[in-house]
């Protein structure tokens, strides 16, 4: 009997074993095959140069990830253009190995669900364990949001690996708890918890359900009341990991460090090193003296601690980086008072949770808090005080928290009054507040989320403004035979009705388990409401995001895939009815297979596939190519930014060209980095002397407009607002004597013949050089980034040239966009006399552009790409249709038709002839328009054909929403759309395209007659 029981036990494991590594084997084999080659949008150009170059990335910092980056990167022995394929691969690897850890998980919740208490299971039981365990296990690998980041260097894919372990690990103890020496699986825990701190911060939320499984094993008398008291301090243990060990033990050795540095003069490090050996020396007596004391309880809690401190100790990676001035030091955190605010993003400001203001309430007082710290040359410096403002009314639970302090304060509440519907001058009421939390917070920035991954999703477009629109919606696809969907969502990659399958199918695993199991599924309940929901009513986001925030939820659906998985025991139960256990347990098997895991890659491999994508690389290969030889390059959003710093961190291209992040350039920090050699680049011409623009001095310069008649020379404005002289300088009613801005008119007189000697014109261009270039800066105050503007301004001395990138808005170029051409992705800062012939039209460098836009331009693919993101789709391809746009028109402009007609042949034999919105078909025919000029009637004839299919498509979906009377009319595309055919039909019939011209006269008629009612 022993050896039959010992044989069943071994089989079991053999087969768990095999299938779990079968599970990796396909997911990594899926990850791989559809890995993006390259660099992708977002954060991941940022990730990976941080990685090759062992950077410092942005808060909170992200060392552990940073370092198996490194490693996975050198598996491109010296080619550097494979080194993203491969810092991919390992998060394709990661996801693979989250994978094989969920089944294992699975398998063992399904084995306690099937009462196999003695570690065995034969026959249909084992049928049905192994068959959850695959199902489950599939149906996550293909989900969307899992997949999406399972292709690219991004945080996520490891750190859904530290949530799989952490969770499969307290399951092996929870099997082995009565065995000796299984304590030891929690002390694995404590550590893998520290490590994945040093990855991201999510795998920390699932220390209650953790927590919870420790309690319901530990304890025989199971109450109600225990079970809060358990639940509590499961929520302290949270806070004590996330705000204790994680930001107090750095916040005692910065005071520690202040104590050493100020009042015993050592150096900077001594007190927060003699800080860590205290602690390290209080854990170790702590450890040996609950061994002496035989205090079991006692030596794990300090084990623990003691691991999570080694896994943290990743950490030791930011000041020891940031000391050494990588290119990339994001705050510089080089001691401990920076080291404290990096880790807790105090940049960002604070988010109210509790309590807090409306975004109706007004600032009526400003209270000092505690000094800020920041390193001197010999000692820590003050740098003012934290600001903590008062507001005329708070509230419990504020949701709508965003305020007049806040720069996207006019732009939030816009958004509040369109979503809540609310008049001007309404204030919000309580109800409205739990409003915006339920319908926007929860439902729309998460439930959202969770459908798109088991029911099903319409595109890959960003949905955030609307619950009724299709783009960035979920659909089952069930009642869309109904909708009269646009073909441009039925052909769509991205579309994606999964019938809600998976997700009837979870909720059957989860009603099953609940019934057999209540404990494990509170676990899981637990692990569900921690990584979703809890995460919403922390973060608390206050309007619009960037992006779609789904992929900070995936714990959640990972918890839920365990349920996809436990549905297929349930279903086995339900066909028990009417077959006996094997057909049952074979046959829900089988069924559940085709209908979730097989299904889901089926719908969801398309819009996945990013191995023929190489587009983020190439947009930001074609920033820099655009610049002249070393250009001052102003970016500003993230996909303007990080893809660039991949390029030229990694790939070495256009190592002499200055990025400089206006986002980042009010910080004291980075205003000092540009003062350095950067690659081939020489330090930025700003003169200022650190001490007079580091925090707490000049953070901001007031307008006080001193009436002086024209316009000030730059430089004489800039050794104004910088003197110390007390003569410009004004009292304040605070008291404080500061600088102030005494004019907003700004001139630079021009030397032409330096101008030209420097290479910022031709010699034939010398007589369209202006005499002195005159701007008015916008704004009533000067931040540090524009000082350092006009510190650049004033001594730059045209050395260097100077370049906004086309995609920056245009608040950010100081009040240049006179003087500023086109000569690709970027502007050019070039001191031409005001062209009114200009007027209406993009003002280009025409034969500079040229060269660079057709002779130098990469396409990144886009043509043949399988796969395209809602960044390449909008973003990227209407700035191709700009830029070609804006081309061909300086072109003709400048007498050069040939050019301007081969420009317009270059973009149609690169890019896709597609329309994925209205503005990128409005573009589209403005690239017709110019084709019809240039006397290329076909190419423009088929992109008007196109054009009008896609407005065609667009409006015959909105009137049938007009019939059914649906609010969510698109009434922008409608009347761009009316407006479209009608310049088409002019257009066309103008070039003589009789027919063409009289199909969309007619078209306009009709669609005229039938949103009448709209268009009055």
């Amino acid at each position: 009997m022993t050896k039959l029981y010992t044989s069943s036990l071994v089989q079991y494991k053999n087969i768990n074993n095999m299938l779990g590594w079968l599970c990796f084997a396909i997911a990594s084999t899926t990850y791989v095959l559809t890995l993006e080659p390259s660099v992708s949008f977002w954060d991941c150009g940022e990730f990976i140069s941080c990685a090759y170059r062992l950077q410092v990335s942005h808060q909170p910092g992200y060392p552990l990830f940073a370092m198996l980056g490194k490693a996975f990167s050198l598996l491109s022995f010296g080619n550097n253009a494979k080194v993203p394929y491969f810092t991919n691969l390992m998060s394709a690897l990661a996801s693979g190995a989250t994978i094989m850890f969920l089944f294992w998980t699975i398998t063992a919740l399904a084995k306690k669900l099937l009462n196999s208490k003695d570690g065995s299971a034969e026959g249909q039981q084992l049928y049905l364990i192994m068959g959850a365990g695959l199902v489950g296990a599939l149906a996550f690998t293909y989900t969307d949001t899992f997949w999406f980041s399972a292709v690219e260097t991004i945080v996520f894919a490891l750190s859904s690996l530290c949530t799989a372990v952490v969770f499969w690990a307290i399951l092996k103890w929870d099997a082995h708890a009565d065995e000796a020496g299984a304590d030891k699986w929690i002390v694995l825990i404590a550590y893998i918890v520290g490590l994945s701190i040093g990855i991201h911060l999510l795998n920390l939320l699932t220390i209650p359900a953790v927590a919870m499984v420790y309690y319901f094993r530990r304890y025989n008398n199971i109450t109600l009341k225990s079970g809060l008291m358990a639940f509590l301090i499961s929520i302290v243990i949270l806070g004590l990991v996330q705000f204790g060990i994680r930001g107090y033990t750095i916040y005692f050795a910065a005071w520690a460090d202040l104590f050493f540095v100020n009042t015993l003069g050592l150096g900077f490090g001594s007190g927060a090193a003699v800080f860590c050996l205290l602690l390290a020396g209080a854990i170790a007596a702590g450890i040996w003296y609950s061994i002496r004391s035989k205090k079991p309880m006692l030596n794990m809690v300090l084990l623990c601690l003691a691991f999570i401190y080694f896994g943290y100790s990743s950490f030791v990676y930011i000041p020891i980086r940031a000391t050494a001035n990588t290119d990339l030091n994001n705050s510089h955190p080089d001691n401990a008072f920076t080291l404290y605010s990096y880790l807790n993003r105090i940049q960002y400001g604070e988010t109210p949770l509790l309590t807090g203001p409306y975004f109706d309430a007004k600032i009526i007082d400003q209270k000092d808090g505690g000094v800020i710290y920041q390193k001197g040359k010999t000692r820590y410096e003050s740098a003012g005080r934290k600001s903590d403002y008062v507001y005329d009314h708070n509230t419990f639970l504020p949701r709508m928290w965003s305020t007049e302090s806040d720069p996207y304060y006019a732009q939030n509440v816009q958004f509040y009054k369109q979503w809540l519907q609310l008049a001007d001058g309404q204030s919000p009421t309580f109800a409205d507040n739990m409003k915006w939390m339920f319908s926007w917070q929860m439902y729309q920035m998460y439930f959202r989320y969770f459908l798109w991954n088991f029911v099903g999703r319409y595109n890959e477009m960003g949905g955030q403004q609307s619950t009724e629109d299709l783009n960035g919606n979920w659909t089952s696809g069930i009642f869309d035979g109904s909708k009269h969907l646009p073909k441009s969502i039925k052909q769509g990659t991205n579309y994606a009705p999964l019938y809600a399958l998976p997700f009837v199918l979870g909720l059957l695993g989860a009603a099953y388990h609940f019934k057999r199991k209540k404990r494990d599924a509170l676990v899981i309940a637990l692990l569900f409401f921690f990584t979703g929901i809890a995460i919403v009513l922390y973060v608390n986001q206050n309007s619009l995001q960037p992006r779609e925030r789904d992929y900070s939820y995936v714990g959640s659906f990972y918890a839920f895939a365990i349920w996809i998985g436990l549905g297929v025991i349930a279903l086995a139960e339900i066909a028990r009815l009417k077959l006996n256990a094997k057909f049952a347990a074979i046959g829900s098997f089988a069924i559940c297979m085709l209908a979730v895991p097989v299904l889901l890659a089926f719908k969801e491999w398309k819009g996945h596939d990013r191995s023929t994508k190489m587009i983020a690389h190439d947009m930001a290969y074609n920033f820099l190519i655009s610049c002249p030889k070393n250009a001052i390059l102003f970016t500003y959003g993230d996909n303007d930014t990080y893809s660039l710093w991949y390029d030229q961190e990694v790939e070495g291209i256009r190592p002499d060209v200055r990025i400089v992040c206006l986002s980042l350039f009010s910080g004291d920090w980075y205003i000092h980095q540009m003062q350095k050699k950067m690659n081939q680049s020489a330090p930025l011409p700003i003169t200022l002397n650190f001490d007079k623009y580091k925090a707490g001095t000049r953070d901001v310069i007031y307008f006080n407009d001193a009436k002086i008649p024209g316009s000030v020379e730059v430089k004489d404005v800039f050794d104004f607002i910088t003197s110390d002289d007390s003569r410009t300088k004004i009292s304040y009613q605070s008291g404080d004597v500061l600088n102030y801005l005494p004019t907003k008119n700004f001139k630079l007189t021009i030397n032409p013949d330096e101008v030209v000697k420097k290479g910022v014109v031709t010699p034939q261009q010398k007589d369209k050089l202006a005499g002195a270039m005159e701007w008015k800066f916008a704004g009533n105050y000067v931040t540090k980034d524009n000082l350092a503007m006009i510190d650049i301004m004033a001594h730059n001395n045209w050395d260097r040239p100077i370049c906004f990138t086309t995609t920056m808005g245009p608040d950010n170029m100081f009040g240049l966009q006179p003087y500023l051409y086109k000569e690709g992705f970027v502007y050019h800062l070039i001191p031409f006399k005001n062209d009114t012939a200009s007027a209406g039209f993009t003002k280009t460098n025409s034969l500079v552009m040229y060269d660079n836009v057709v002779n130098k331009f990469k396409f990144g693919n886009y043509k043949k790409a399988k796969y395209l993101d809602d960044v390449s789709l909008t973003q990227f391809y209407l700035t191709m249709e700009f830029t070609f746009s804006d081309l061909a028109q300086g072109l003709i402009k400048d007498g050069h038709r040939d050019l301007a007609l081969n420009a317009i042949h270059k973009f149609d034999e690169q890019m896709p002839d597609i329309n994925p919105d209205i503005d990128t078909a409005t573009h589209k025919f403005f690239l017709a328009e110019t084709a019809y000029n240039l006397g290329d009637k076909t190419l423009a004839t088929k992109y008007v054909k196109g054009v009008a299919g896609f407005i065609s498509d667009q409006l015959d979906y909105n009137y049938n929403l007009l019939k059914d009377n649906k609010p969510n009319i698109d009434h922008r595309t409608v009347q761009l759309g009316i407006q479209l055919l009608n310049s088409m039909a002019d257009t066309t019939r103008d070039n003589n395209e009789m027919e063409l011209s009289k199909q969309l006269q007619a078209q306009l008629k009709d669609y005229g007659k039938k949103f009448a009612v709209l268009m009055r």
